[in-house]
């Protein structure tokens, strides 16, 4: 009896931790099928800004690299995706739905070499707070 408390303790604890655990844009948190379909919505609504190669243009930062990577370090996607939500694309800001704008961003991860996963990126804002933006693989 006592044995098998202290398992279901343990098992317990053990999923508490790993739920608490944030999750990274290095687990594979968009799927190659929606990095596609992001492409071809990048392509319409944001490469006439921000170049086709997401290199940024002249009033217009650059989406991938770097600087990219480093602008967004240790915030989450959720604040990126708000950012893309409500001010972007610049000639029709909040024009595009949030699963317009989740298929962009996994775009633009896919295009900052960081993984796929099995899952899609999700579309809701407090979803995407749970992920944290990270430049550099843990």
């Amino acid at each position: 009896m006592i044995k098998s408390a202290m398992t279901l303790f343990l098992v317990t604890s053990a999923m508490v931790l790993s739920a608490q655990q944030p999750q990274s844009v290095w687990d594979g948190t968009f799927t190659e099928a929606q990095a596609k379909r992001g492409d071809q919505l990048y392509a319409q609504y944001c490469a006439h800004c921000h170049a086709a190669d997401l290199t940024g243009g002249e009033m217009a930062p650059p989406l991938t690299g770097g600087q990219f990577k480093y602008n967004w370090n240790g915030l989450t996607l959720g604040d990126l995706f708000e950012r893309m939500r409500i001010s972007m694309p610049q000639d029709n800001p909040g024009g595009l739905s949030r699963q317009q704008n989740a298929d962009v961003l996994a775009f633009m991860l896919a295009r900052s070499d960081f993984p796929t996963g099995g899952t899609e990126l999700a579309s809701q804002t407090e979803v995407l707070k749970e992920i944290k933006f990270e430049a550099d693989r843990p």
